[in-house]
């Protein structure tokens, strides 16, 4: 199941609740362009899920770790690794098994280590200051 919506800023709050009432996997990929709104919208997904850590990107780092209610979110910015043998010594398989929410931006650099179950989100520029989000959710049938 797939579906877009676009949305401004002012919605994200809403847009952000309603995005885990059909999210179907606790591993979610980011695409878009720098600067599209990838790390603001898991900030507000963090918020929404009881997370009360500063979010920020984690493109120095590699990852941040928030707490939220009765869970971890581990966020990934993979925009200046080489390739995947950096995310793999990293430990990525790791998380990825963890049982927590592990979201990822930048998640074209490491293609080959990604898992069939990840939902993913593409935001675009839409009209005037507005975006465009595609999600394209776990095939349930899998």
């Amino acid at each position: 199941m797939d579906f877009s919506i676009e949305f401004d800023l002012k919605d994200l709050e809403d847009l952000s609740s309603s995005l885990f009432n059909i999210i179907n996997s606790k591993v979610i990929l980011f695409y878009g362009e720098m600067g599209i709104g990838k790390t603001t919208l898991i900030k507000s997904l963090v918020q929404i899920l009881g997370g009360i850590d500063e979010v920020t990107s984690p493109t120095f780092s590699l990852v941040n770790e928030y707490r939220v209610t009765d869970d971890l979110v581990y966020h990934f910015d993979f925009y200046r690794i080489e390739d995947a043998i950096e995310a793999l010594d990293l430990g990525f398989e790791d998380y990825l098994k963890s049982g927590h929410w592990v979201f990822i931006e930048w998640p074209d650099k490491i293609d080959d280590l990604l898992p069939s179950e990840a939902v993913k989100i593409t935001i675009k520029q839409g009209k005037k200051c507005s975006r465009a989000l595609d999600l394209e959710l776990v095939n349930d049938n899998n």
